[in-house]
């Protein structure tokens, strides 16, 4: 039994369509941001988990016209315009790719448009498109799927116009005392000192001074 064609629907208009053809292979594509920490006393920087990129999801489509002796441009258009901002959204529709276990929920991010063949009279009889499909999740989803329990892991944070060591240990901590683990990971000798801009490494509570052995709540 032949596999099934794809699938694009449209989910806000519930409206779908099946390519012409399936494609060869399709790639899909995640990757993270790290962001990296120098510490004093330390031999390489630290990473630090900042955010989840978007999966992508990649491939070429094959549209060919020439035997039916249409434009083949009466098929492409059914991917093309799902670029096009929704009206009532204000912005582009929502869809679900879907071929044999493949079911990946996203929003049209691109299209590359080659005519390969031609009519006499000029129009395109054959089409190669490569698509490309960024993965979309809203919100609340993504909280429930990063099932996050507790504030107790470390972060980077970027100083802002008016903060204090005390005050940034308060938004991490809920306590302006807790500055020293802080201080320490980012080699602070004055704790009055730092400005706008500044990168600051937020290390996990337990924290142990590695130059002291001392543990820190």
């Amino acid at each position: 039994m032949p596999l099934e064609r794809i699938q694009i629907l449209n989910e806000k208009t519930n409206q779908s369509f099946r390519v012409m053809f399936n494609p060869e292979e399709y790639n899909l594509n995640k990757d993270n941001n790290y962001a990296s920490q120098a510490i004093p006393g330390l031999q390489s920087p630290l990473l630090q988990f900042v955010s989840g990129n978007l999966r992508t999801l990649d491939m070429e489509l094959f549209f060919d016209t020439f035997e039916a002796k249409q434009d083949v441009r009466a098929e492409t258009q059914k991917v093309v315009t799902l670029l096009d901002i929704d009206s009532d959204l204000h912005t582009p529709p929502v869809l679900r790719v879907t071929w044999g276990s493949l079911e990946f929920r996203c929003v049209l991010a691109k299209v590359s448009q080659k005519f390969v063949k031609f009519f006499a009279n000029g129009q395109p009889a054959r089409a190669k498109l490569n698509v490309t499909f960024n993965e979309y999740l809203d919100a609340a989803s993504q909280v429930a799927a990063a099932n996050l329990q507790t504030s107790d892991f470390s972060k980077i944070y970027v100083v802002k116009q008016g903060d204090t060591i005390n005050g940034v240990a308060s938004r991490f901590y809920e306590d302006p005392a807790k500055w020293r683990p802080i201080a320490l990971s980012n080699g602070i000798l004055d704790p009055l000192l730092i400005s706008a801009g500044q990168q600051l490494f937020i290390p996990a509570l337990p924290y142990t001074d590695p130059a002291t052995g001392v543990v820190m709540q």
